[in-house]
């Protein structure tokens, strides 16, 4: 197992380059300047003197090269938009926040998911199993913001209105209370997904010769499901929660913007707007390192679930 994790590890490298290649390059060719979207308005030798001083009148392979030096070295430049701010200072303190953010909805859609979907495959066309379904499409189906919205409508408008206040509050990071309502926006649709996927390979386990015979030896129906059929149904579950959690995990701008939470997600969506190049590719590099992360770990828990396996 070591040795497989080190090859991926190593894989790492020539990965996040050619991410980082392929979003310099795309910045470059997009027309404009970074420093023609600032506040103060700029003349055409002022934005030329701005370049030359951050370097981007070089060539672009030389611009490439020396970003790739200094971020090995952990630094990422000058964000060109909220400047004189560091891209290591506005991550250093919006990171955290949507790490925070996308561990706890991927938290809430893996144990909400997986349960909707077990019960759903255990009492298939019950009404168990209708009103999963029936609450996966509708929470994949809605966007995350629309969803902020009808939560911040019922939970922090309408009931408090009609004289059941629970002390939800729309904005702000500060309390656990204000932690709940964009955890649920966020975490709805992967809850959705989770729970078709968990019901439709515990379904097709179930009905496995290996599981009847499990059952003809007279297992109780808790340790069939449990020992033998969990436990075969959750690698396409396992596949995905990965995924999931490096893109929830690196902020979305748009339950950021709804909750007003001071998240990575929001500097994201505005550097994309600006064409803050250090601040995209930053952003870039730490959702590919986050993914490969993910999948490396998500490998390593196969030959938990899944003694055939070998890596």
């Amino acid at each position: 197992m070591l040795r497989y994790s080190l090859s991926r590890i190593i894989w790492f490298i020539p990965t996040l380059l050619a991410m980082a290649a392929v979003t310099f390059v795309i910045m470059k060719l997009t027309p404009g300047s970074p420093f023609d979207a600032t506040s103060e308005k700029v003349s055409d030798f002022q934005i030329a003197q701005l370049e030359r001083l951050y370097g981007l009148d070089k060539p672009i392979h030389e611009q490439f090269v020396v970003y790739i030096g200094n971020a090995l070295r952990g630094d990422f430049g000058v964000s060109y938009h909220a400047r004189p701010q560091t891209v290591n200072e506005i991550i250093g303190r919006t990171f955290p926040i949507s790490l925070h953010l996308g561990l706890m909805a991927t938290l809430f859609a893996v144990v909400v998911g997986v349960t909707l979907g077990t019960l759903a495959a255990i009492r298939q066309n019950g009404w168990v199993d209708y009103l999963s379904v029936t609450v996966a499409i509708l929470f994949y189906s809605m966007p995350s913001f629309v969803m902020g919205f009808l939560l911040i409508l019922l939970f922090a408008v309408w009931l408090p209105h009609n004289g059941l206040d629970l002390g939800f509050r729309v904005g702000g990071w500060e309390a656990p209370i204000d932690w709940v309502l964009p955890t649920i926006a966020l975490g709805a649709a992967p809850l959705a997904t989770l729970a078709r996927y968990t019901r439709s390979s515990m379904i097709e386990v179930i009905r496995s010769d290996f599981v009847r015979t499990a059952r003809a030896k007279g297992l109780s129906e808790n340790r069939v499901v449990i020992k033998h059929v969990m436990k075969n149904s959750l690698i396409p579950v396992v596949t995905l929660i990965g995924p999931i959690f490096a893109a929830v995990g690196t902020g979305s701008f748009f339950v950021e913007q709804v909750f007003n939470i001071p998240g990575m997600g929001k500097f994201f969506v505005t550097s994309m707007q600006v064409k803050d190049q250090t601040m995209i590719l930053a952003v870039v590099l730490i959702y590919g390192v986050f993914l490969a992360a993910m999948n490396l770990l998500v490998d390593l828990v196969y030959g938990v679930i899944d003694p055939r396996i070998r890596y």
